[in-house]
């Protein structure tokens, strides 16, 4: 277990926003869905990023990392609609490594769906700990043979998938229903889902244009229901990643409570992204910092602090940065959303409650909402339990600590951004 030294300090400067671990995702099982090589260019290339180029390889995609991105020759098993399973023992399981990815696991499950083979889906680390009851449910109720066990990893699978009519339940999730969206359009008939108890629709957004990016198309009719057309094929393209909101969200962070008056700017991101995640604009202009976007560059600057108020229901992976930025604030800051924290890496509610003891400053939960009274960091040692965002919103937190931060476990950032602490050594003002 590494640990990883955090001086206070101020941040200055430039740097580009991490490549979307979930758009990069979406982009390799769409790319292993279409006909002839696509090209995916996108920087750094994270832990679950290269889960899910495991899974191509392992679906029969061939994979070629070169200096300008990733290629990716789609497998032989979707050349048809609908798919059909190529030469193969019946009597042999293909087995799926999610590495630690619970999008991988939950969007490959309807695509290994797509075959009419046993499929298990098994995951390691922390994955072992997160719920998989929702994909066993939906895929029952789409009439595929599904077993977890009792509700964890691993997954077993037989299809095939069938085009349908159905209503399925998302229970508080987005990530199964983005792996039906892109496995029915390679059905051979038309298929509707009206989706309940759905959180992070946008994130169904983002889905929906990286289909669209490979030649699919989806329907989306006001927020609960999709229409897919069946008899669809996706076609290789080249496709750049977008920049990450959820990992930019730990620099504008450390800008609105450490930076120079001259600003932090972040290029790579997208202003009209479809990640829900960009709201952490609104979030870090609610607490004070001055924030403007020109020339698809992103200038963060400190302001007149204050505590806030935020809901961060459908864009949890922000709720760690903010309640770091609320550590800050002298005052009572509130976000709400917790329920979304549960079953994350860590128990993340609880994470970041430690965290921020182990740094000095108090916070507890009221129902949904957790207020935090901020201001008086000090230095302190936090155990990251291998959540990358905790070990993230720890490392930001220090910057405005009164003494060194030692996070125990740093590594685990590899999950999302591998050259995060070493991007932060980059912006900091001398």
């Amino acid at each position: 277990m590494e640990t990883r030294t955090v001086q206070p300090g101020r941040v200055a400067g430039g740097t580009r926003a991490p490549a979307s671990k979930s758009a990069f995702q979406r982009a390799i099982a769409c790319a292993v869905l279409a006909r002839g090589v696509s090209k995916i260019r996108g920087a750094p290339l994270c832990a679950d990023a290269r889960a899910a180029l495991g899974i191509a390889r392992d679906l029969g995609a061939k994979v070629r990392e070169t200096d300008g991105g990733i290629e990716i020759e789609g497998s032989p098993r979707f050349a048809t609609v609908p798919p059909r399973e190529v030469a193969r023992s019946t009597d042999e399981s293909l087995i799926l490594s999610c590495g630690e990815s619970g999008l991988c696991m939950r969007m490959f499950s309807p695509i290994a769906a797509l075959l009419g083979l046993p499929v298990i889906l098994a995951g390691s680390g922390s994955l072992a700990r997160r719920p998989m009851r929702m994909v066993e449910a939906a895929l029952a109720n789409l009439g595929v043979n599904c077993a977890s066990d009792h509700g964890l990893q691993p997954l077993r699978i037989q299809g095939p998938l069938a085009n349908q009519r159905a209503r399925i339940d998302a229970q508080g999730s987005s990530q199964l229903i983005t792996g039906l969206l892109i496995a029915m359009p390679l059905l051979g008939g038309d298929s509707e889902l009206e989706i309940e108890n759905l959180v992070s629709a946008g994130y169904l957004d983002l889905s929906i244009d990286v289909c669209a990016r490979f030649g699919v198309k989806i329907v989306r009719h006001g927020t609960r229901i999709f229409t897919i057309e069946g008899n669809q094929h996706y076609r290789a393209t080249s496709f750049e990643v977008e920049g990450d909101w959820s990992g930019a969200a730990f620099l504008m962070v450390a800008a609105a409570m450490r930076g120079v008056p001259s600003g932090l700017r972040i290029w790579g991101l997208d202003a009209q992204s479809a990640q829900p995640d960009r709201v952490v604009v609104d979030a870090v202009r609610a607490a004070g910092a001055v924030v403007r976007q020109r020339d698809g560059i992103l200038e963060i600057g400190p302001g007149e602090l204050r505590p806030f108020e935020f809901d961060a229901t459908n864009c949890p992976d922000i709720f760690p940065p903010l309640a770091a930025l609320a550590g800050t604030i002298s005052g009572i800051s509130a976000i709400s959303g917790v329920h979304r924290l549960a079953s994350k890496e860590s128990d993340r509610a609880s994470a970041l409650i430690s965290m921020l003891e182990n740094l000095g400053v108090s916070a507890e939960i009221e129902g949904d909402v957790m207020r935090i009274h901020g201001g008086g960091l000090r230095g302190g040692r936090v155990d990251s339990l291998g959540d990358h965002r905790i070990a993230m919103a720890a490392a930001v937190a220090a910057l405005a600590a009164d003494g060194e931060v030692r996070i125990d476990g740093s590594e685990c950032v590899s999950k999302s951004w591998p050259g995060f602490f070493e991007v932060l050594d980059s912006i900091r003002a001398v």
